[in-house]
């Protein structure tokens, strides 16, 4: 039996079990990435691990989510990544540089290599044929100090992609659809390989798009095959010496396979509040849109903002309407601002944004209270733009500038009926990607820095104890389905600030259900979370188990988790119990929950179910699904005590965990 590609870079970097679905593996790491919002804590833990020198063949710090520099908090913590990067050996993107995504594309992703990052889109470079995962913080840590990268086994999904696209459909369309099709939950425990003809009409800009865009199926992983249009694409970058050929086996087995024919897409959109809300622009056409936005690591490219020019040519935009254009990289603005579409789209009334993260995670351009917004981002989560009620849509970039146009939805192929002169742009890439990245993009061996420098903002990493015999408390908050990172510790500017100081950030935990918990935590000494379907979906950012940890939170009880979240639940040391729909029903907030069970001796003698008394009136059973491994770690209280304890006692050192 052939191999997948998946299952053939897995093969290259195997150091621990087999390739067999739902078994853990240990893989080694080539690369890794971080950014400003993760990265503080990982140097942190990198630091308190002991480890002195990057032992990963890449590692990357970029500064791109807060890079506004509000307040002397987000230049201190950019000051420290700084340093970090040129203590520890690391390149540094600075401030305004661009999306790491994005960055990392232009500049080191490679065919065969494995990635992995503290931020759920790193993914993106499977565009390129490289297997990227994303992870908490803590793993990135242990990758770089040379240590394996523990997962689960994913199954490998065949994406077939037949026929080509039509005129007004995009590659976002193809994401967009699968979304339609299988949920945010289709994608979980899961790696997306795309095979089929289709897949050599798609650029590697389109491609990313689609691989990006995965993670909000909450899939492990998404990857193309290489081929000419890879090679082509690295040597428009000044890159091809990287370019390898790889793909599947022809006798190579799936989990399952999709079928989608390019042929039959159409321009789609998602809805609010939630990335699979999907439904054909034709269908909503004629709401007003007050805001649109093009960018982010999804849509942010030199490929994705020159359509919208192109389209803007000669026009302008709707007097109701205000538009944003965020590039993903300092690259793409350079090389739109030499061949004059900055002038252009100027000319129609656009505004330029930094290259950065910001508006899609509500750091800046906010949109105005009871609006419409129409953007080229990954995500639309309720709340997540800044502003608690918004009406965020998904779209392609031509569907934004169509609306920014017209000023209200419309399917940009009727409004080329209306317009006479409006072609489809198309996809269009150029000779060669120009920019000066040297001076935005700090290599190890011209690092400024050579110590760490630590504003005063910036604290220690928080350790847990090890887990008792007794577990439970209070069910301090009970919550509903697809609760988000951004829900558990939002990320806009006025609470990111704090991401390096955790008792401060810990205030905010959970305050966008409930403002009152995390006060109500401190004064209940901790307690259990209770929560529906697909919980901690989203972001990778540890924060969201880190802080709940820090306010005393010994468990929690959910009917599904998201993996990267259920992973940084281990590593922080919170024991994450599945329970069924009728439990989750019965329980309601404020009532007494006990772990029946010795919990530590339980864990640890690997026991898969537990029983909950709920009132001292009532039993259920949870279930633990962790491996020896995982085990371990949340019996010594999470990963960081559980690597630090080794390396006292003599054992492995902290690389080797």
């Amino acid at each position: 039996m052939g191999q997948t590609l998946t299952e053939k870079i897995l093969d290259d970097h195997l150091v621990e079990g087999e390739l067999t679905p739902g078994e853990e593996i240990g893989i080694e790491i080539d690369q890794v990435l971080t950014q400003d919002t993760t990265g503080t804590l990982v140097w942190l833990q990198f630091e308190a691990l002991g480890l002195e020198e990057v032992q990963t063949e890449l590692a990357a710090q970029y500064c791109d989510h807060q890079t506004y520099q509000f307040d002397f908090k987000n230049t201190d913590d950019h000051r420290f990544l700084r340093s970090a990067a040129g203590t520890f050996g690391a390149h540094f993107s600075r401030p305004g540089n661009g999306i790491c995504h994005n960055v990392h594309k232009e500049n080191f992703a490679e065919p065969g290599k494995t990635m992995l990052g503290s931020d759920s889109h790193t993914p993106t470079p499977g565009g390129l044929g490289e297997l990227a995962i994303g992870s908490g913080g803590l793993d990135v840590a242990v990758a770089m100090g040379g240590g394996a990268y523990y997962i689960e086994m994913p199954e490998v999904v065949n994406v077939r992609l037949e026929g080509e696209l039509p005129e007004w459909a995009t590659a976002k369309d193809v994401i967009l659809e699968l979304l339609r099709r299988l949920s945010v939950k289709g994608g979980v425990g899961k790696v997306l390989e795309y095979t089929g003809p289709g897949v050599e009409t798609l650029t590697v800009p389109e491609r990313t798009t689609i691989t990006n865009m995965g993670t909000e199926l909450g899939a492990t992983s998404s990857i193309f095959p290489t081929d000419d249009q890879t090679k082509d694409y690295l040597e428009r970058l000044g890159r091809e010496d990287v370019f390898e050929e790889i793909g599947p086996d022809e006798d190579a087995e799936y989990a399952d396979e999709i079928v989608v024919d390019l042929s039959d897409l159409e321009p789609l959109i998602a809805e609010p509040s939630m990335p699979d809300n999907v439904v054909p622009v034709s269908e909503v056409e004629g709401v007003d849109v007050e805001q649109v936005m093009i960018g982010s690591c999804t849509n942010g490219a030199y490929e994705d903002i020159l359509p919208a020019a192109k389209m803007l040519e000669g026009r302008n935009i709707d007097k109701k309407t205000e538009m944003i254009v965020a590039p993903g990289s300092k690259q793409a603005s350079e090389m739109l601002a030499r061949e004059g579409w900055t002038a252009e789209m100027m000319a129609a009334g656009v505004n330029f944004s930094e290259a950065t993260c910001g508006a899609c995670i509500g750091i800046g351009h906010v949109p105005a209270s009871d609006s419409v917004s129409l953007r080229t981002f990954n995500r639309n989560f309720e709340g997540r733009s800044g502003i608690e009620d918004d009406n965020v849509y998904l779209c392609s970039p031509e569907v934004a500038t169509a609306a920014a146009i017209k000023g209200e939805i419309v399917d940009p192929r009727n409004l080329a009926d209306d317009l006479g002169d409006l072609e489809a742009p198309g996809l269009e890439m150029p000779d060669s990607y120009i920019g000066n990245s040297e001076s935005d993009l700090i290599a190890p061996e011209n690092a400024v820095d050579d110590e760490l420098i630590k504003g005063p903002n910036i604290g220690d990493v928080p350790l847990k104890d090890p887990l008792e015999t007794e577990v439970g408390g209070e069910a301090l908050l009970k919550m509903e389905d697809n609760i988000t990172t951004d829900h558990i510790i939002p990320a806009t500017q006025d609470i990111l600030m704090y991401r390096s100081n955790v008792p401060k950030l810990s205030e905010f935990t959970l305050s966008r259900v409930d403002d009152t918990f995390a006060e109500r935590a401190l004064e209940s000494d901790g307690g259990v979370l209770v929560a529906g379907e697909n919980y901690g979906q989203g972001s990778s950012r540890e924060h969201a188990a880190l802080c709940p940890m820090y306010l005393g939170i010994e468990t929690v009880l959910a009917q599904s988790f998201a993996r990267i979240h259920k992973a940084n639940l281990f590593n922080f040391g919170i024991v994450p119990l599945t329970i069924d729909e009728e439990t989750y029903e019965k329980i309601e907030q404020g009532d007494d929950i006990e772990i029946v069970d010795d919990a530590a001796e339980a864990v640890k003698s690997g026991q898969t179910e537990f029983t909950i008394r709920v009132n001292d009136d009532w039993e259920a059973t949870g279930q633990l699904d962790a491996s020896e491994r995982e085990r371990e770690i949340l019996a010594a209280g999470g990963k960081l005590s559980h690597t630090k304890q080794q390396h006292d006692e003599g054992g492995a050192a902290p690389a080797d965990d």
